[in-house]
Parts: C-alpha cells; structure tokens; sequence
C-alpha cells in the first residue's frame, strides 16, 4: 500500500473575513504586506496558526489592541 500526501491550501482569516491565499509560493509576511494595502491594521497584526479546519491550513490576523497617546 502507498501513500499518498498532499499539501493542504491556505487560507487567511482577519476580522470576520476569510482572505484567500494570492500565491502559495508567498510566504505568510509577503501575504500580510500585500493584505495591508487593502487593510491598513493587518500591518501590525500578529499571525497565528496554521491551524488545521476542515481541508485547509488557516492562519489568523488579529488587530495589536493599543491606546493612542
């Protein structure tokens, strides 16, 4: 019996949302750089993950909670 293995997709998740993965071949700052143009506070969110769900590879952008001033 062989094995068989697979890469399972990305996906990105911010707020609510779930981004899709631009290029499988960014690595996951390049994504966040490129999400930032859309979402300026993905900038300086952290990452979390990958977490398994389903039949993807999830990764989390969550907001850095700060005061001004």
């Amino acid at each position: 019996m062989a094995l068989k293995t697979s890469t399972l997709p990305r996906q990105f998740k911010y707020s609510g949302l779930k981004l899709p993965d631009p290029n499988p071949k960014m690595t996951v700052e390049q994504v966040q750089q490129l999400y930032a143009a859309t979402y300026p506070e993905i900038a300086t969110a952290s990452v979390s993950g990958p977490d398994a769900s389903g039949n993807a590879m999830v990764y989390t952008f969550t907001r850095e909670i700060g005061s001004k001033g």
